[in-house]
């Protein structure tokens, strides 16, 4: 039973898991990681720590809620990418064929929408844009969420996000993929894909030739579930909350789920099971994040 201060131990417990899960993936295939680039990362870290230390010196809950907010999105964000790393180190046969041919198979033709986007470069822009704001997306949830004094849907919203970040990453681990690969050279227009600019480094993972983590340069390399589809359809439920910013931000949200195929290089299945990762990973954070004594006190926003 989850006492009342011990609503964050479930995203502890997530973040713990992750960095066992990383110690044993990279058991066989050894990485080291730069020192001089993981700086950065630390300093980050060591800044969010303090601020959550300072705001519950000081009682102001919404700076705590803030505060360990990012500092568990950011320890979320390494894990989850190194562990990802690791997996792919170990993984067996490319998973494209299957999932293209389940693309195929449900009616997606790409070739005819991206010869279709190329054509529209207002819109290449706006879908570009909305896929590589999401880490925008998030800074503007929580800091909105834990200034309103929302501390239970933002308790929720970073919960779901670790708890499905962290199935994603394993179910990947058994479905690896290069993505939903295309040239840009044969278009006028259209950007490079995140898949398309992983290729070298997804390869690296798999022929042995990257064992150094640079923890500046971390790039997600999940293909099959799309966790941006996966996180963008958590803030949609986590925008709701907010009157102000239910529309504006459920529709950034939704568009970079329509854009996460073209830009990220993600099969259409790929989005389709990040969506359906949402909904469980949500209702099973707010069960394991909600109070369990005290039923009178309910979230509210108190004073800073």
């Amino acid at each position: 039973m989850f006492r009342a201060d011990h609503r964050e131990t479930a995203s502890w417990v997530l973040i713990g898991a992750m960095l066992m899960s990383f110690l044993v993936a990279q058991y066989h295939h050894r990485f080291t990681v730069d020192p001089i680039r993981a700086a950065p990362a630390m300093a980050a870290v060591t800044a969010l720590a303090l601020a959550l230390a300072i705001g519950k010196y000081t009682a102001r809950p919404r700076l705590v809620a803030g505060a360990r907010a990012f500092l568990q999105m950011t320890l979320f964000t390494v894990l989850g990418v190194v562990l990802a790393y690791a997996l792919a180190a170990n993984a067996g046969k490319l998973w494209d064929a299957r999932l293209a041919a389940a693309d195929r198979a449900i009616g997606f033709n790409w070739p005819v929408v991206l010869a279709l986007l190329d054509k529209s470069p207002p819109l290449i822009w706006l879908f570009g844009l909305a896929y590589h704001s999401l880490t925008l997306q998030m800074i503007v949830v929580i800091v909105a969420l834990s200034g309103m004094g929302k501390f239970d849907t933002l308790r929720t919203m970073v919960c779901a996000a670790i708890l499905s970040g962290f199935v994603t990453i394993l179910i990947s681990g058994l479905t690896p993929a290069m993505g939903n690969l295309f040239d840009p050279s044969r278009y006028a227009h259209l950007w490079p894909s995140i898949a398309w600019l992983e290729q070298g480094l997804i390869s690296g993972l798999r022929d042995g030739s990257l064992r150094v983590l640079d923890l500046t340069m971390l790039m997600g390399i999940v293909s099959f579930p799309s966790f941006h589809a996966t996180l963008a359809a958590i803030f949609i439920w986590a925008f709701g909350a907010m009157p102000r910013l239910a529309v504006p931000g459920r529709v950034w949200a939704v568009l970079t789920i329509v854009a996460t195929p073209v830009f990220g290089g993600h099969y259409g299945v790929d989005v389709i099971m990040g969506l359906f990762l949402a909904p469980p990973a949500i209702i099973a954070s707010r069960h394991i994040t909600r109070r369990r004594r005290a039923p009178h006190l309910m979230d509210s926003a108190q004073p800073a």
